[in-house]
């Protein structure tokens, strides 16, 4: 039986649908002799995933009436940088991972060097893309964009955390729990929180409605993390569409490790909930949202 609440189970695939048109449209087709790199780069970003990221955007833009289009624009982007991160993290001298999305990550279906190429390639184009007119009129704007996302992505975001990641493997020993919580804000929370806030940025919004967006990201990141650790500890591979149970092998710092399943579970409700309180401030325009934060909980892959 799904878990997907209702509206949430005919809007997410629909936006993931126009979110995978748009990536069609602005990822290069492969041709010349680039052709492997532009090939490499669609394998990595398009056939796959829920494209809750982009979702998010799309949602946001759409409490203040934002054109689809520039929010299409701005939530590919952002599924091609996350793309980028995935593949970087799948290589050998990450993660090491050969299953992605229920297919081979880049590296095994093409080779390291492309793998590591393509990752490059579609973070520039991520950032190409929000520089472009086409994303937005007000140049202001545009630069908003590229600065927030790069502030997510870099050293003191997506980076950072891959960092401590890496590094909570060697140490002489296991992180508390504010340590790991660090960690997962900077690995995965800072790009799912920017993607709730794009939206607000692409509107325009008053300052408290655009941090409302940006706190529903936060813990809908940190619920998210709390629940991907639970399916890596308790699915099978071919639920998850990736290798699971790899967290506890390599001695991966995570809540699941430090709190156990039941606990862990009720801290990503909890944090659900408080992700949900912050949209009231939407009214009943912001339900989807408000679906998400439940099915991100509740997902089984």
């Amino acid at each position: 039986m799904s878990v997907v609440p209702a509206g949430l189970e005919a809007a997410l695939p629909a936006a993931a649908a126009e979110i995978e048109d748009a990536l069609d449209m602005l990822l290069p087709k492969a041709e010349g002799p680039e052709a492997r790199l532009f090939e490499a780069m669609r394998y990595a970003a398009m056939g796959g995933g829920k494209r809750m990221r982009g979702f998010l955007v799309l949602e946001g833009a759409r409490q203040f009436g934002v054109a689809r289009a520039s929010a299409l624009r701005v939530a590919a982007a952002i599924e091609m940088l996350h793309a980028y991160s995935l593949v970087h993290d799948d290589l050998p001298a990450m993660d090491d991972d050969d299953l992605r999305r229920g297919k081979p990550t880049a590296h095994i279906a093409f080779d390291e060097a492309t793998a590591i190429l393509a990752g490059d390639a579609l973070q520039a184009r991520a950032f190409e893309v929000l520089a472009e007119e086409d994303t937005h009129s007000d140049p202001a704007v545009r630069a908003e964009l590229v600065r927030c996302l790069a502030r997510a992505a870099g050293a003191r975001g997506m980076c950072g955390g891959q960092m401590l990641d890496m590094l909570a493997e060697v140490a002489d020993r296991p992180l508390d729990e504010p340590a790991i919580g660090r960690l997962q804000l900077l690995k995965t929370g800072r790009l799912i929180e920017f993607s709730a806030e794009a939206g607000a940025i692409l509107g325009k919004a008053p300052h408290a409605l655009r941090h409302a967006l940006a706190a529903y990201g936060r813990d809908i990141g940190a619920a998210f993390q709390i629940a991907d650790d639970l399916l890596d500890a308790t699915a099978t591979p071919e639920e998850a569409g990736k290798q699971t149970g790899k967290d506890a092998g390599a001695g991966k710092a995570t809540l699941v490790g430090l709190l156990g399943l039941e606990r862990a579970r009720i801290q990503a409700d909890r944090l659900a909930q408080q992700a949900r309180d912050h949209l009231d401030p939407f009214g009943e325009r912001a339900d989807l949202l408000r679906e998400l934060a439940l099915y991100t909980v509740q997902r089984k892959s």
